[in-house]
């Protein structure tokens, strides 16, 4: 008879584990208490960080190609600059050339602005998203009934089956697409 309650006993638990796989295999949440996302990933892997990858890239390009086509134009007028040099007084150069100089500088801070413009510009879109995606990440942790979310990063060792960034993303994506309507409807 023993023998019979232990054999049924190990019967049993391969049966509940069978079970909790199977029901994890299908989607079915699980409840625990504490979750993880990695929040890097799902900004960058979302439609919504990748429109704003692109357009920033897109931004950034523009303004590389704009900082060539200055500097391209600033090497031939200190070309041009030093070839006049041999036929102007010292006094009448120095004045052209502190002239150039500070019209350089100008220029480097102009475009210096627009670099940071843009890196902010890049800034508010992920805090933009961030905080859209709050009710979003507050609905899934109340379908899996828990209590907390942590940055993946902050956590030395945990199981994979806490970690709902990919859920998050999916959802994200189903929420706010690209996130160009928020931009729209502030």
């Amino acid at each position: 008879m023993l023998r019979f309650a232990k054999t049924l006993a190990v019967a049993l638990m391969f049966v509940s584990a069978a079970v909790s796989v199977s029901a994890q295999s299908f989607g079915t949440p699980r409840a625990t208490p504490i979750l993880t996302v990695d929040s890097d990933r799902m900004f960058v892997e979302s439609a919504f960080g990748m429109r704003v990858t692109q357009d920033i890239e897109a931004e950034q390009s523009v303004l590389l190609a704009e900082n060539r086509k200055i500097e391209a134009e600033l090497e031939a007028e200190e070309k041009r600059l030093t070839e006049l040099r041999a036929d102007m007084e010292p006094g009448e150069f120095r004045a052209v050339a502190d002239a150039f100089d500070e019209r350089v500088q100008g220029i480097r801070v102009q475009q210096d602005g627009k670099a940071r413009a843009i890196a902010e510009t890049r800034d508010d879109q992920r805090a933009l998203f961030f905080q859209a995606a709050q009710p979003v990440l507050t609905e899934l942790m109340r379908e899996m009934r828990a209590e907390i979310l942590i940055e993946r990063r902050t956590v030395l060792i945990s199981s994979n089956a806490i970690d709902i960034t990919d859920r998050a993303i999916e959802r994200l994506d189903a929420a706010l697409g690209d996130g160009r309507d928020l931009l729209e409807n502030p």
